[in-house]
Order: C-alpha cells, then structure tokens, then sequence
C-alpha cells in the first residue's frame, strides 16, 4: 500500500504548478539568486535552470516538485505586483500551456535535451521593487538607492534597456546592473566572450531617435573588479593615460584581435568600440565605458564614478533614455546628438528593379565635411595656410562671436545698496539654438557689397561702430538708457566696435532691430540652410525638465515657489543632480565641439587635424547659436533697464549680477501680484532661457574683489565667483 502512495505522490509532484518563465526570474532576481546557486541546489547544469526560466523547456521529476518549492517559498517573500484583468488572463493562459508541455515532456522515458546558455535570453524585468543584491564575498556593498520610475519595456528586442554596469564579486562572478533595478547574470569569461553574449543574449540597445538614423549600440560600463575580472587594469599607466588607450600589445588588445573584432582609431581606451564590419545592414558594435580610467570626467559627471554599480547604473540610464545612450563625454554625446536626431541619409524610393538606395536627406549637414569660410575659420586652419606666419587676424579678419565676459565699477548709488545678486539663464545656449536658422551641407558663398538679408546665415563685415545701443524699444516706444551701464551687444568684452568687423547673421539683425541701416562690405553666406538644431534643443530642454521636475522643481510654479524648490534641490537625490549637470554639459558641450579645435602633439598650423573630417565640424553654426544667446541676453538686460532703471555690473556668459537692497533675485526683477513681470526682461522659472538664483554676495564684498584683483584698467567679472564667493590664489596672481 505504501508503494501506491508513494506513486500517488510522484504522480501529484510530476504536476506541481510552475509560474510562468518570466515571474520564475524575477523571484530568483528579487532574492539576489545566481543561476549557478539555484542549479548547485537542484543538482541540474546552470544551462538547464536558464532554460528553465526561458520558456524553452520545463522541470521533470525529481527536480520539478523542489524547484515548485522553491519558487512558491520565493513567491512569499516578493509578492508580484498587482495586474490588470487582461495581464491575469495572459498569466493564467501561460500557466496552462506550462501544464501541457509538463504533462507532455513527463512522457517520454528519455530526459529533455539541455539548453546551452545562449539558448536561454533573459527575461525582461517586472515592474516593481527594486531587487537589492550584496553578492557573497562582494567587493562592494550592496546599493540601497532607490531606482528610478521608469522600467525597460518587457519584451522587444532592447528589452533590458541600453546598458550594463558590470561588476564582480569574490568568486569572479559578473553581474550586471541595468535601468529599472535590472539584474543580470553575465556568464562571459572573457572580453571576446562579453561582446558576444551582449550582442547575442543581453537585450541590450537603444531604439533610433529618428526614423532614418541608427539604433544605439549597447553600452557596457566595467567597475575596477569587472576589469580586472576581464583581464583589464583597473587604472592606465602615466603613458598610456596620455595616449588615451590601453597598449597595442596588450593580451586582451590581442584576444579581441583572434576573435576577430576591431577597435576604432581611439584604441581600448575610456570610451572604446569594439564592432565587426556591418553584415547585410546590421550593426554588431559593443561600447565600452571605464570609470577608473576617467570615462567619467568630474566637471561633467560630478562623482558618479564613486557610485556603487546600481546607482551608476541609474544615473546613466536616465540619461540615456532621457537624452540618448552616451558615447563618450557629454560634449561628444550632445555633438553626436545632433546627427541622431538629424540623420545624415535617407532610404530613397524604390528603383526600377524595387531596390532603394541611400540619399541625401535634406534639412541635414550631409555626409561630408564643409570648408569654413575664411573669417570663420579658427587660426591654424588649412584655408589660412597662405596668411604670413605668425600673422595676427584683426576684427576685420576673423569672427569672433563669444559668449559675454563684461564688467564696470559699481556706481555711488550701487555701493549704497546691500547685496549683489546673480541671476543666471538656463541652458542658455540650448534657447540660443532653438530657432536659429543655419547653414546645411552647402559650402559658403562669398558675396561683395550684398544687402544685408536676416534670413540668409552666414557671416558679415560690417561697421557697427554708430549704432548706439543704449536706444532700446519697449512696447512701441523708444526708450534711452544709460550706455556707459549696460555692454554693447556686439562684442564678448561688451566695448562698443569702433569699425568694420565681421558678425554672424544674428548679431546684424539686431543692430536693424534697433532701428539702424547697415552696410555690409562683404559677406560669406549660406543659401541652403534651416533650423538644424531644433529637435536638438527639444530634446535637452525635455531632458533638463523632466529631471528637474523629478528633483521637486516644476515649470508652472510661482516665482516665490520657485526660489523655495530650487533651494537644495539637489540634496533630494544627488544621483538625479549628476543628470541635470551632465544635461547641462552636453548642451554647453555638444556647441563647443562645432568647433573643435586641434589637439595632441606634433599638430602644425596649416595641417589638417580629425575633428575637421566631421560634417558636424561648423564653426558658423556655433557662432549663430551664441551670438543669439548674447543677443538675448543683451535684450533681456535693456528691458529690465528701461523698466526699472537697474543696470548689470557684471555678466559672464549666462550669468548677470545686480546691486539690490535685498538678497533675492525678487529683489532685483519687479513682480506684481499676478506674477507677471517686465515683457522681454529676466523671468523666474525652469524652462531653458529663464532664470534661476545663482548667488548673493555683499557689496561689500564686492568692493573687496574690485579692489583686490584691480589692475591696468582691468575690472574684475563678480559674476565669476558670485556663486560661492571665493577667489583663489590663481585669480589674485599669486
């Protein structure tokens, strides 16, 4: 009798009820369980407990009633998250067909064939609490951050989102850690074997931003450990760090070498790609990111390199999925932005034998690099070869459209008053490029003696030396300031011209703005041109919001609601404040490598260096975008004037400061009861071209800094260290 009960058992255990594939991983995950640790358990190969929880084959007995066990007790611990009727439906379906292919693989007298590991893909991740890990023997602690809203959607062929933070544990065993509290076991042993699996089984990648644009390639990001689990050092040496890659020679240069897969110029290096050549139009490139070899400059990424891996994770995973998979540093992501939002390339319509082809996609910059036109080009550009050595370009020679950098002495009546208040613009470049009409992918054309034309980009040599912009139009009248209190917004030292010069389009139509008749000399202009930028400023003006509204600072506050969530708002979560400056440096950033300039040894002037092989190396369109920022900045700063009678006394760049009675920017910009305050002038606010608090300091200590860095009729810009107050030793001379 006892026999029959013991078949009755097996009978009930060979139909013991499983979850579906993907809730048996998320249980295993949310237990920080490794698939060897579950199969040492079940005495089955790691392979089998992957296929397991892949849907590819099911559990038999013995196994399957201790593995029911298992998951039942897991299921205890970690509850799933609550569904929706139709999710009941899906899981309850799953379920039964689990059932049916359990109730036919019991049988067959022969064992169900075992699945390799790239036979089983993982799962996507649930929705839901964060799986906590400390891996035994971990170098690291385990992350206790919470992660992020949002969660990789299930399925898909990027269904683990855009990237990886690998580390390794004691045992040498890899996890990697993704967006959404994402945890991965990585079986890779080898640098070969990672690139591999992660173009194979990881599900990792980023859908294209634009319909003829490429999809992200996946990105992993190695911790000291995971390098040297992989054979890598966890820092470069002296010489290496200069070259800015890992040696040629190498073992691991030489593994990727037998494996067949290829580095780019710039070598193993911080930021390293490593791709076979494209087969039938598919991508198969892996990028690698190195914290420990400086991958995460600090001027941008603040100390993102110190995070632990889930948190690192976090903080580049929002800004991939919020600006675009980073490719580099926040200069070169905002640069390759631009191209991904603005392909290059289109699909053409079908041929006669129904094949298409690729073709210029126009409102793009093209394939091909664009010579710059003479006054444009930065000295030691090739198109300057013929200048006489160590010929010094005057105004009249060459663009010069830079950011503000002006100051005065304060006034009798400002040395009464307390306080000097910074104001300071948000993304102050980003608003510069929204809207702003620039060349495409024709070269310049040189005209002489053309009418002046404000919807032609290009650049200008003109004389604006009588245009007096101290007249400032308000409404409909006309209104005369003090010019000796405001800067010129013609030049950077904000000094008024004093003849012929050359200006970027922008620059000119102000002067026409303000109600003066110019007459060019010359002029290199573009005749095929567009708003290229635009989605570019849409896509980081989203970014920035959405990340400040994440930190408590939303676009529809009040002024004085405004200035009390911007206090300590990045204290709310200092990994959400590393994405908001690197947002900010990837605007400021991706403008200055329009013009990029030659950099490394033996570059000599007249040679040609790399950035200029990149049809995004403009050097005109970066000087539209800030000559429309300094001119809205000059605008903004006269109808403040006009209206109030309150000059700046310093501004640099994106930053004005203000002598003020009190200590708040409310001091300095008059609201009335409504909120509304002067058409035209400074508004408090999150939205890129608004203003935030940037710093108060004493007049008193203004006077101080005057006096201490005074010198050859130089005055001191307060707007450079309004923000903390301190000047060191580098600005004093000392």
């Amino acid at each position: 009798m006892s026999e029959l009960f013991e078949a009755v058992d097996a009978l009930v255990a060979s139909r013991s009820p499983l979850p579906p594939p993907a809730e048996r991983r998320r249980l295993r995950q949310a237990h920080a369980l490794t698939l060897d640790e579950v199969a040492a358990a079940l005495q089955v190969r790691r392979a089998t407990v992957g296929a397991w929880e892949s849907g590819k084959t099911e559990p038999r007995p013995p196994e399957r009633e201790a593995y029911a066990h298992l998951l039942e007790q897991l299921a205890t611990l970690y509850p799933a998250p609550e569904s929706t009727d139709a999710e009941q439906e899906d899981t309850a379906a799953a379920q039964a067909a689990a059932r049916a292919t359990a109730a036919a693989s019991s049988s067959p007298p022969v064992s169900p064939p075992e699945a390799s590991p790239s036979d089983a893909p993982s799962a996507p991740p649930v929705a839901g609490p964060r799986a906590e890990r400390v891996s035994r023997g971990s170098r690291r602690p385990g992350a206790t951050k919470a992660a992020p809203a949002s969660t990789p959607a299930p399925g898909g062929v990027y269904a683990h989102g855009p990237l990886l933070v690998l580390d390794a544990d004691a045992d040498r065993q890899v996890t990697g850690y993704g967006v959404g509290g994402l945890i991965l076991d990585v079986p890779a042993k080898s640098l070969p074997a990672l690139v591999e699996w992660t173009l194979t089984e990881a599900r990792l990648g980023a859908e294209r931003l634009h319909g003829s644009g490429k999809d992200a390639d996946p990105l992993l990001v190695l911790t000291e450990a995971a390098c040297e689990r992989y054979g890598l050092p966890a820092s470069l040496s002296e010489s290496e760090r200069l070259a800015g890659r890992l040696a040629e020679g190498h073992k691991v240069v030489k593994q990727l070498q037998r494996a067949e897969w290829q580095l780019t110029k710039r070598g193993l290096g911080p930021w390293a790609r490593i791709y076979r050549p494209a087969q039938g139009g598919r991508r198969s490139c892996v990028q690698l990111c190195i914290p420990s070899w400086r991958a995460l400059d600090g001027r941008a990424w603040g100390h993102a390199a110190q995070l632990e891996p889930a948190e690192l994770a976090r903080v580049l995973g929002v800004y991939a999925q919020r600006v675009m998979t980073p490719v580099g540093s926040p200069a070169v992501t905002g640069l390759q932005l631009m191209t991904a939002l603005n392909p290059p390339t289109r699909a053409s319509e079908p041929d006669d034998d129904g094949r298409r082809h690729s073709e210029h996609r126009p409102g793009s910059l093209g394939t091909q690099p664009v010579d710059p036109a003479p006054c444009e080009a930065p000295d030691g550009h090739p198109v300057l070869a013929g200048l006489p050595r160590f010929h010094v370009r005057d105004s009249d020679e060459k663009l010069f459209e830079e950011a503000y950098d002006w100051a005065r002495d304060l006034t009798d009546a400002e040395c009464m008053k307390r306080h000097l208040v910074g104001l300071d613009v948000n993304l102050a470049f980003a608003a510069g490029a929204n809207g702003a009409v620039v060349g495409l992918a024709s070269p310049p054309v040189h005209v002489t003696r053309p009418a002046f034309d404000a919807s032609l980009p290009g650049s200008w040599l003109v004389d604006l030396s009588h245009v007096d912009p101290s007249r400032v139009k308000v409404g409909k009248q006309w209104r005369d300031l003090d010019g000796d209190l405001l800067p010129s917004p013609f030049t950077p030292s904000g000094r008024r011209p004093t003849g012929p010069a050359w200006y970027a389009t922008p620059t000119v139509a102000y002067a026409v703005e303000l109600g003066y008749d110019v007459d060019p000399v010359e002029a290199w202009v573009r005749r095929e041109h567009g708003r290229f930028l635009d989605g570019w400023y849409k896509r980081l003006r989203d970014a920035y919001v959405a990340t400040m509204a994440d930190l408590g600072v939303g676009e529809k506050l009040s002024p004085t609601e405004f200035l009390e969530a911007m206090d300590g708002y990045k204290s709310r979560d200092p990994e959400l404040g590393i994405v908001v400056d690197a947002v900010k440096m990837t605007v400021k950033g991706g403008i200055g490598k329009l013009r990029e300039k030659a950099r490394g040894g033996g570059w000599k002037p007249g040679q040609a260096w790399p950035a200029l092989a990149r049809p995004t190396w403009r050097p005109d369109i970066r000087a539209a975008v800030i000559s429309r920022a300094r001119i809205n900045m000059h605008r903004k700063m006269a109808a403040l004037a006009a209206a109030t009678g309150q000059y700046p006394v310093a501004v640099l760049s994106d930053c004005a400061v203000y002598a003020a009675d009190g200590p708040s920017p409310l001091d300095v910009l008059p609201y009335d009861s409504g909120g509304k305050t002067v058409p035209g002038s400074f508004r408090l606010g999150v939205s890129p071209g608004m203003v935030k608090h940037e710093g108060t300091q004493s007049v008193l200590w203004g006077a101080n800094v005057l006096e201490q860095l005074a010198g050859d009729g130089h005055v001191a810009n307060l707007a450079r260290y309004i923000k903390n107050g301190e000047v060191t030793a580098k600005d004093t001379g000392e």
